[in-house]
């Protein structure tokens, strides 16, 4: 590639959400987006479009999700990385440590049980 043209007025945000998690993420949910840049200017978002096709990297299938930023912020640019955080809803603490090691057990059981 050359070159890259992209307007500094508007963003796409993409996320990537892992194949675990991709269950609890819907369009039109808020979340927060905290860039490597900006770390202590967390942005608003809202997520517009879920692609249906997982694309494969560093080992792990990820889904990607594109998002609009709420907060125009004249301090972005184009290519830059951070973490984003969806809000889901709220569940106990354990269930959050425990369920991927439960979610693990039924598919490791659904695997062995004729």
């Amino acid at each position: 590639m050359l070159f890259e043209i992209a307007p500094l007025d508007r963003y796409r945000v993409i996320l990537q959400v892992d194949e675990r998690d991709i269950g609890y993420v819907s369009v039109g949910q808020r979340g927060r987006l905290a860039l490597a840049g900006l770390p202590g200017r967390p942005l608003p978002l809202t997520l517009t479009k879920i692609t249906p096709v997982a694309v494969a990297e560093e080992g792990k299938n990820f889904f990607r999700i594109e998002a609009r930023l709420e907060d125009n912020a004249i301090a972005l640019r184009p290519g830059m990385e951070g973490v984003g955080k969806i809000e889901v809803g709220r569940a106990r603490l354990v269930w959050i440590w425990a369920h991927p090691l439960i979610e693990w057990l039924w598919l490791a059981a659904w695997k062995w049980i004729p």
